[in-house]
């Protein structure tokens, strides 16, 4: 067993009320290294695809990477990983804060959980003993309430958890980690809802080995000089990622009135970091080894959105709840997300939700009487905060938002769809491909939807981030350009998913150079891999998960912008620019070896060991 893994992982089977240890061969993690990756491949292994998400023959995978427990900066991260309620395609969320290490400390590398408990239940893992405990008490509370319950009698012990919406199978459920980390996207709560699985709580004291103790110390000292020295890091500490809302407007990043206005300069100065910290910051956090400490701590004093000291809002919130709803009001965007938090649901979702369903009421597809009498007129969030509510006890109205905007348009008709922005039924985060056509390429191919955390695209074409060490890249990308794009996304996938396979935060692979990032790896691991390989990783991960929504029934046909990210904008930074679509995919599929379906095509499969997936797919 190499080292950087404890060498065994927990299965727990939630129908009988068993688990038992289980072991991965070392080639396999030499190939898939962990995270989202590795839970892939024992998925497209073990697993029948055609299952629905919410039964018991889907999976609930919460796997580690190498590198988390080591120490070093941003490896705090694990990924939540099963077929997705909210698309039906492979659905996976990355998490930071302290669970991660903690896992691995309490003895597992990962925890696979099958079937369905017939009550509620919360798994416990401390150092090493496993224990089903019965959970009916905390059902029906909050994420908060009921971190603090079971905290009650151990305060060290870290804590998985979903809230009502997870409970009630809302598609957008999140799932919270010590109340202040969320795994929001593609709707994993509601896995853990229908397993009736509550929490999982751990504590450990054990540690793994490094291969090599004293290189890694070296590499551990040369990555936190790095981050001291870098101005990204800098600006992350003092603004939190909210650090973008600014420099996002004046670009064309931000999407504002759902996706149909250009800038709006005044409401980014209310909603933006700056503003945050002078007015509501009590102080910064950190996720579990991290030197950055980019987490915002909050707290609103007095008025209608009066909110109790805890984790404030990230950028894509301030824009979810903030410009894409036209409010400016950036207390209110504190109270959705903290409500959003409680309930255990994803924020670009719900915001997303709840901006279409205010452009319908504007437009009048929806009345006041669809929406049980809330006024959703723009920017008023006197109706927004009581419409979170009841999309996560799926109540009148929310009933309807709690399957996600694109479900939803589907069952509203008269032209929704065409208002929703989503790629395979994921709505897209807070990043408007109008200003960055890479970033478009980059939503078409991320394989669970629209996403910025599958790749290492935006700060890349923002120009913050550059790794000519690793391919060739040009000095200074134009956003609002689809020239030269492809060969940014497929590089930039290739490297930036290796962030949910290492399980290391995202943030530190834009800030780190990465002959610091492989260096630590490698003394880590023993594998001594070479930035050739590791990138082979990155492709592997990226193939396999695109043949298994190839078997799940998706194909070019679904790597497409939405309409409105393909309709001009009259003003701001990115107005008159729409992405080269047709440019993009082209190049695109080339580049990465898709054939005119969108299956990767054979000779691409047996280069990468993915015969088994060439099998599959060409039987």
């Amino acid at each position: 067993m190499p080292r950087g893994y404890v060498g065994k992982f927990l299965l727990v089977n939630l129908s009988k009320g068993t688990w038992n240890d289980f072991t991965v061969a070392e080639s396999i993690l030499k190939d898939y290294l962990g995270g989202s990756s590795l839970a892939a491949k024992l998925f497209f292994d073990k697993y029948p695809l055609d299952a629905d998400p919410l039964s018991e023959q889907n999976p609930l995978m919460i796997m580690t990477g190498p590198m988390v427990g080591s120490g070093f900066p941003g490896t705090s991260r694990f990924s939540i990983c099963a077929k997705a309620p909210q698309t039906g395609i492979w659905g996976e969320s990355a998490c930071g804060g302290t669970f991660g290490p903690e896992l691995k400390r309490a003895g597992y590398d990962g925890i696979v959980f099958e079937g369905k408990s017939p009550s509620p239940v919360t798994l416990s893992v401390v150092d090493g003993k496993v224990e089903l405990l019965d959970a009916s008490s905390l059902w029906g509370r909050d994420v908060y309430e009921s971190t603090d319950l079971l905290r009650e009698k151990d305060a060290k012990l870290k804590v998985l958890t979903i809230g009502q919406a997870g409970e009630n199978l809302v598609k957008i459920a999140a799932i919270g980690n010590d109340k202040g980390h969320f795994s929001g996207r593609t709707g994993l709560g509601a896995v853990m809802g229908f397993k009736k699985l509550k929490a999982i709580v751990v504590r450990g004291s054990a540690k793994p080995d490094k291969a090599d103790e004293e290189r890694y110390k070296a590499a551990f000292k040369v990555s936190i000089t790095e981050v001291k020295e870098s101005a990204v890091a800098e600006g992350l500490h003092l603004m939190g990622t909210d650090a973008n809302m600014d420099l996002g407007m004046v670009s064309g990043d931000v999407p504002i009135k759902n996706w149909t206005v250009g800038e709006d300069f005044e409401m980014s100065s209310n909603l933006s970091g700056p503003t945050m910290r002078e007015k509501y910051l009590t102080k910064e956090h950190a996720c579990s080894n991290c030197p950055v400490a980019c987490k915002r701590v909050v707290k609103v004093d007095e008025g209608p959105y009066k909110t109790e000291e805890g984790p404030g809002p990230e950028y894509e919130t301030c824009g979810s709840f903030g410009t894409m709803l036209m409010n400016s009001d950036l207390t209110a965007v504190i109270k959705a997300n903290e409500i959003c938090n409680r309930y255990g649901m994803d924020t670009i979702s719900c915001g997303s939700a709840i901006a279409l369903a205010m452009e319908l009421y504007e437009k009048g597809i929806l009345s006041k009487q669809d929406l049980d009498g809330l006024d959703l007129t723009w920017g008023n969030m006197e109706a927004v905060m009581p419409l979170i509510r009841k999309i996560a006890l799926r109540e009148g109205f929310g009933d309807i938002l709690a399957e996600g905007s694109l479900r939803a348009a589907r069952k509203i008709g008269r032209g929704a769809e065409d208002l929703v922005v989503h790629v395979k039924g994921l709505e897209a985060p807070m990043h408007d491909p109008r200003g960055f056509h890479g970033m478009g390429l980059a939503y078409m191919m991320s394989n669970r939807g629209a996403c910025h955390n599958q790749h290492a695209v935006l700060p890349t074409e923002q120009g913050m981030a550059s790794w000519p060490q690793l391919f060739d890249m040009k000095d200074d990308y134009v956003g609002t350009t689809s020239v030269d794009k492809a060969m940014l996304v497929f590089n930039s996938e290739n490297y930036g998913i290796l962030a949910n396979s290492l399980s290391i935060c995202h943030f530190l692979v834009h800030i780190l150079k990465p002959e610091t990032i492989l260096e630590a790896f490698n003394a880590i691991t023993g594998f001594e891999l070479t930035n050739e390989e590791l990138l082979k990783t990155g492709m592997r991960d990226w193939t396999l998960k695109r043949g298994i929504n190839n078997l799940l029934g998706i194909t070019s046909k679904d790597d497409v912008l939405p309409k409105k990210l393909l309709t001009a904008l009259a003003d701001g930074g990115a107005a008159g620019s729409v992405p080269d679509v047709a440019l993009l995919l082209s190049e695109y599929y080339a580049i990465r070896g898709l054939d005119e379906k969108g299956y990767p095509r054979q000779e691409k499969l047996i280069e990468l060991g993915l015969d088994d997936v060439r099998k599959r797919l060409y039987q």
